[in-house]
């Protein structure tokens, strides 16, 4: 056909953009639109290029580590190790005013470097730590915001299925972007933690300290408790990540180890059963399908996008926008925003990495540093509605007793979203927060 680009440009952005109106999940949606597109233009070959571009995916090594990181971050959620987290660390900061929150952010955070995906830490966090914020007073907002921020840490501090994801398709070594995210991912949640902590002090109604009694423990058998708490997931997590920093190991053989070590803390902790693995192991290839199904749709629609040359056409207005490289740095990061209040994150990786990858060599940015600015902008479409999956998880997993409406979340986050553009500016005005330790990686 003879259509120009631009106009299958427009046509192919809004057909998907009415697909998502109708309730199909996204995948459907991409993989139809690639094929109502594809045949016009590719006729009999449209088949063959969508099998090759998923065929090509799927045998992707790399990805064998979102499974294994799955099920690693599955089975230490049974072990119970962010309960016993949050009781210790309930002893140690329930007297600050603010302090729950504050340990959910913790809590949340040592989560992220263990779980990697958002599912199991927000809802951890929301079962643990919201009864015990709103018994004692806490204002709804402040603690489900609390519990979808620190819960969102878990896609981006590593192990991360989301940099598992983006490496393979921005040709980036995953490792590298492993220990790129590792400071940002702390920026925030220090960000995160210092608001809390000035809000409670400016508002003392809204997160008031626990009462003395109940902190009145030992400070030895305190001390004793946070390091049997804290100690095994830090040690785990420093074997599975410091073989991917010494260059023993990569990320994939990295993982089967991390599961492994996980299955053994499980033992450790008295928790482990047949029926633990194989809730864990069904979860998991349910979970693996879901990304797997999504990325190879989204990796169809943006085989058949960069075939008719839609790509040139959002590398050409991105390009020609005043302001040089920081004007169309802005508009790439300003286009991830936005897309991530209708879209999952693994259909924007899929779609837009390809076509932004490109634009970031363009202009010379350092390709980790660029990679990670986009994945700390993803935390944003996690708390971001319509779609803000953290939002869902909070109120599905909220106890209907306590009373949480989804006002109520929608209302706490806000802060928080903000706090990660915060984040943004500061990882471009001090890059170094992103590119330090993949400099000190040993290859």
């Amino acid at each position: 056909m003879t259509l120009s680009p631009e106009f299958v440009t427009v046509v192919m952005l809004g057909a998907v953009v009415i697909g998502l109106f109708t309730g199909f999940p996204i995948a459907f949606i991409l993989g139809t639109a690639a094929l109502l597109f594809g045949l016009p233009f590719f006729g009999e070959q449209i088949g063959k290029l969508i099998y090759q571009r998923v065929w090509n995916l799927l045998l992707n090594y790399t990805l064998l580590a979102v499974p294994l990181f799955i099920f690693m971050g599955l089975v230490l959620e049974r072990s119970g190790i962010a309960e016993r987290l949050y009781d210790v660390l309930y002893l140690w900061l329930g007297r600050v005013r603010g302090g729950l929150g504050i340990v959910t952010i913790v809590v949340g955070t040592v989560l992220a470097a263990t779980v990697g995906t958002i599912s199991a830490s927000v809802t951890m966090l929301a079962l643990v730590g919201l009864p015990s914020m709103l018994k004692r007073g806490y204002d709804k907002g402040l603690a489900t915001g609390a519990i979808c921020a620190g819960g969102c840490l878990g896609i981006l501090i590593p192990p991360s299925v989301m940099l598992v994801l983006y490496g393979p398709m921005a040709q980036i070594s995953v490792g590298k972007l492993f220990f790129g995210a590792f400071m940002p991912g702390f920026l925030l949640s220090f960000l995160y933690i210092l608001y809390i902590a000035i809000r409670a002090a400016l508002e003392p109604q809204i997160g008031p300290p626990i009462p003395a009694e109940e902190t009145r423990v030992p400070f030895m058998k305190k001390t004793r408790m946070l390091m049997t708490a804290l100690v095994p997931p830090v040690l785990l997590v420093m074997a599975v990540l410091g073989t991917i920093f010494l260059g023993v190991a990569p990320p994939t053989e990295a993982a089967s180890v991390g599961a492994f070590a996980a299955v053994l803390l499980t033992l450790a902790y008295r928790k482990f059963s047949w029926k633990v693995i194989q809730e864990c192991a069904l979860f998991t290839m349910q979970t693996s399908a879901f990304i797997f199904l999504m990325a190879t749709m989204s990796f169809a629609f943006t085989g058949v996008f960069i075939g008719v040359g839609g790509d040139d056409v959002v590398k050409g207005l991105i390009l020609g926008t005043a302001g040089g490289k920081w004007g169309a740095f802005f508009i790439v990061m300003f286009l991830v925003f936005i897309l991530g209040f209708f879209l999952d994150w693994i259909g924007i990786v899929f779609i837009m990495v390809p076509i932004i990858t490109p634009i970031a060599a363009a202009y010379g940015f350092d390709p980790v540093w660029f990679a990670i600015m986009v994945c700390v902008n993803l935390q944003t479409a996690f708390m971001t509605p319509p779609f803000a999956p953290a939002i869902f998880l909070v109120k599905g997993a909220a106890d209907p007793s306590l009373g949480v409406t989804m006002s109520d979340i929608i209302r706490g986050i806000w802060p928080f979203v903000f706090l990660v553009l915060v984040g943004m500016v500061l990882c471009v005005a001090f890059p170094e927060i992103i590119l330090w330790l993949p400099q000190k990686m040993i290859k």
